[in-house]
């Protein structure tokens, strides 16, 4: 009798996915067998051979340490992005109480500069303007903003040497971001904004604030610039 079930339990040819298979359609398995729980012993790395409980409770421990993470970064972005949104809207005033273009080129700067820690920032326009500020790039960059913002509003990254020169009168070290300038649907030119964080200005940043902020800019640009 007990060479006969040798034999048969030989020609099964048990696999792991037939016994996985036979627990998912059998849930009562171990409800009928309660011992195997405890007395099944599984291999560990850090403990040599735990129960099938301790593995359980070890999974659920390390499910709920990752969701402690995951909540924690969450509330971290959710409090990094409530401070953003408060420095954009107290920009927004000031940029709006600013009586000539002056006083708004520098409000930009200083924000960029000293709220954002930046590097810092240069318009570039297609029309010539009277105004001479620092942060007014002279040398024409039509072809940057053909070659990084022909299809897109924003350009997030590294430029070429060549383009830095142009923008910043200087070979940069980090990242930049080029942001489209439009006014009654023309292209008027872009804001570049420099972080000596090579990985700062990422192609994956969100650009839900910088949409508001490039409206709200270019119609007082060009309500100061060229009245």
């Amino acid at each position: 009798m007990n060479d006969s079930n040798t034999i048969q339990l030989d020609e099964l040819n048990l696999t792991d996915d037939l016994i996985v298979d036979y627990l998912h359609d059998n849930p009562e398995f171990f409800n009928r067998n309660p011992e195997l729980i405890n007395s099944l012993r599984l291999s560990d790395q850090n403990r040599g051979t735990v129960s099938l409980v301790e593995r359980q409770q070890s999974q659920q421990r390390h499910k709920i340490h990752s969701l402690e993470e995951e909540i924690t970064q969450l509330m971290a972005i959710a409090n990094q992005n409530e401070q953003l949104f408060a420095l954009y809207s107290d920009l927004y005033l000031r940029l709006l109480d600013c009586s000539s273009a002056d006083e708004l080129l520098d409000c930009l700067y200083q924000a960029t500069t000293e709220l954002l820690s930046l590097s810092g920032l240069k318009v570039w326009l297609k029309e010539n303007t009277i105004v001479e500020h620092s942060s007014i790039v002279i040398n024409d960059c039509a072809g940057v903003m053909n070659n990084r913002l022909s299809k897109d509003d924003y350009y997030f990254g590294r430029l070429q040497k060549s383009e830095q020169e142009l923008i910043f009168s200087q070979h940069q070290e980090g990242s930049v971001v080029l942001i489209k300038l439009n006014h009654i649907n023309d292209d008027i030119g872009f804001i570049a904004i420099s972080s000596a964080d090579a990985d700062h200005f990422d192609p994956r940043m969100d650009t839900l604030l910088l949409s508001q902020f490039r409206k709200l800019v270019a119609k007082l640009l060009v309500q100061q610039l060229y009245k």
